[in-house]
């Protein structure tokens, strides 16, 4: 499996679909990471977007899995940025493929 690094940009006037969604977000994201397909996440300081690790067969099958997001489905992602990322060093690393 391969690592991607997602970046969430919310939209501007976003944050009253995200308050309502945010539960069933994470109760989205928690399924993931308890089958190994999710390894961390979690929003920017700022509140303009987020940051989330996962393991993919391949960006497909990531991109198919994003747009399950109760946070896609309310419409309050701006833009998505999928990168595939090699972690050599700290707890991520052992995930590389």
């Amino acid at each position: 499996m391969t690592v991607f690094a997602v970046e969430y940009v919310y939209a501007a006037d976003s944050a009253p679909a995200r308050d309502e969604n945010r539960p069933a977000h994470r109760a989205w994201l928690s399924g993931l990471a308890d089958a190994g397909q999710l390894l961390t996440s979690g929003p920017y300081g700022d509140g303009a977007g987020a940051l989330l690790i996962f393991k993919a067969n391949g960006e497909p099958e990531l991109n198919e899995l994003l747009k399950q997001d109760p946070f896609a489905l309310a419409g309050t992602i701006a833009g998505i940025r999928t990168t595939e990322w090699t972690p050599v060093i700290g707890i991520l690393a052992p995930h590389a493929s």
